[in-house]
């Protein structure tokens, strides 16, 4: 399984690169409206710049034409970019058009086993189930990363698997236990996934051990 970062902080996405753990971005509208950039198609290619892996950056309108022309324009802003398309009716005519030109997509705010199937067979590179929005309103968001990670291996579709909407460590090793091939994490999130309280126990004894033994 891969980690991607959810952002649009730059900060946090250097910070993130440097400790070799993510291979990948997604963003949103309001993820990017947060962060206040003064252009969106110069913070979209900063982040490209910055990130080894795909950059999912989303379309800002609803019809399919108006999709489809946005884009092919934002896929020509780097090469490692993913447009992300969401699942309405619109949105399966664009990513069917999409795909058949190579331009790779991320079918975002999915929230059903059908939108899924119905993306990868348009031909969606990614498929991103969000599960906390889905835990919000009563249901288990992880038991459709399940589902989904188990039609798309029974049918040998190519379509990749991104949990989205993580809020929290537990998300990550219930994505990672159903088979998601990536899931996207907030800055918070991967900082928790690394904290331990033992570990910080352990280290602190060590080094006072050490330095009883080892004076400056």
């Amino acid at each position: 399984m891969r980690i991607f970062l959810d952002t649009a902080n730059i900060d946090q996405i250097k910070q993130s690169v440097k400790r070799g753990v993510i291979s990948g971005v997604t963003t949103n509208p309001t993820l990017m409206s947060r962060e206040k950039p003064a252009d969106y198609e110069t913070a979209i290619k900063e982040i490209c710049a910055i990130v080894p892996g795909p950059v999912s950056a989303e379309v800002v309108v609803e019809d399919a034409k108006s999709m489809i022309e946005q884009a092919r324009n934002i896929a020509t802003w780097a090469p490692n970019i993913a447009v992300k398309i969401p699942a309405t009716p619109d949105g399966l005519e664009t990513i069917s058009i999409l795909a058949k030109e190579g331009i790779k997509v991320n079918m975002t705010l999915c929230f059903s086993l059908n939108q899924a199937i119905l993306g990868a067979l348009a031909g969606a590179t990614y498929v991103s189930p969000f599960v906390g929005r889905l835990d919000d309103i009563g249901h288990d968001g992880m038991q459709l990363v399940k589902d989904i990670v188990e039609i798309f291996k029974y049918y040998e579709l190519a379509t990749q698997v991104i949990a989205a909407s993580i809020r929290h460590p537990q998300h990550c090793v219930v994505a990672a236990k159903s088979g998601a091939h990536i899931a996207t994490v907030p800055y918070k999130v991967l900082q928790q996934m690394m904290h331990h309280p033992l570990t910080d126990i352990g280290v602190t004894r060590f080094l006072a051990d050490w330095r009883r033994i080892s004076p400056e």
